[in-house]
């Protein structure tokens, strides 16, 4: 059975996986050195790793059925359910475990819809859901880690420690918006009733929106996959899928940064008035 949507054919790839043919050749050739192609005994795989790729970013992408996915690849509904639960796994982003002692991050929470309830809850959005902790560099705008997915009900200040994203980041400077209190994270301050926010910290309010809106848009980019917006997955799967998404959005962004020349690098996003006070 012939497949419609190969790698071999360029003009696929950035549409299912965002990323340049060049971009996604290196991606393959890490996944390889990671040991995601390993030699097989039995019946070796039906399609090229490089395929298989392009397999799972085009299931995340569209959030096409099996039914509707395996034939524009030519395997059977099986072959690629099973591409997809030995792969996806390999796509996940490994959270950074060291930062620069003036690296400055961003955090957020993004609910998912998710049809496995066992894992889900209702949420504000009204659908069953799971919350995940999306950590980001202010700087780069590439995500350093993402939290274990926990039912959508679970506020963010919780959701911060129990993800598992506020081990991550350690004692790392992160801005968050006003929904994490008691956490220890730069929030925007807050005008008590009565009375009115001096101008300075009008002014921090200010930078400190502007700059927290890059974890929003972020977000946005990685809800354009459409798995993110309606999860049939279980289990770690989902997990699974948001860290591989956050991978390609990595591989998307830092291609486009190599591919600029004669810009001089962006000052740092934040400046000091984020971290002390007047």
């Amino acid at each position: 059975m012939a497949g419609v949507i190969t790698a071999s054919e360029p003009s696929w790839i950035a549409p299912f996986t965002g990323l340049s043919p060049r971009s996604f050749g290196k991606l393959v050739n890490a996944l390889r050195r990671e040991g995601a192609d390993p030699v097989r005994k039995g019946r070796p795989w039906s399609l090229s790793l490089e395929d298989r790729v392009l397999l799972v970013a085009a299931y995340w992408r569209t959030n096409l059925t099996m039914r509707q996915l395996a034939p524009l690849f030519g395997v059977l509904k099986s072959a690629a359910d099973r591409i997809i639960d030995h792969l996806g796994p390999s796509l996940a982003l490994q959270p950074r475990k060291r930062f620069a002692k003036d690296t400055v991050l961003i955090v957020d929470g993004t609910l998912v819809p998710t049809r496995d309830h066992t894992i889900a809850e209702q949420s504000k959005n009204y659908r069953h859901s799971t919350n995940h902790q999306v950590v980001i560099d202010a700087d780069t705008r590439l995500v350093v880690v993402v939290g274990r997915p926990l039912p959508g009900n679970r506020n963010d200040c919780k959701a911060w420690e129990e993800s598992g994203a506020k081990a991550a980041v350690g004692k790392t400077m992160t801005i968050a918006d006003g929904g994490y209190p008691g956490t220890g994270l730069v929030m925007p301050h807050r005008r008590r009733k009565g009375e009115e926010l001096p101008a300075w910290k009008q002014a921090h309010n200010t930078s400190h929106k502007q700059v927290r809106a890059r974890v929003e848009h972020v977000l946005a980019r990685m809800k354009t996959w459409k798995i993110l917006r309606d999860c049939r997955l279980k289990g770690a799967d989902v997990h699974h899928a948001m860290l591989g998404i956050a991978r390609l959005h990595n591989l998307n962004l830092a291609g486009q940064a190599s591919s600029r020349t004669g810009q001089q690098p962006r000052p740092h996003p934040t400046g000091d008035h984020l971290r002390d006070n007047p």
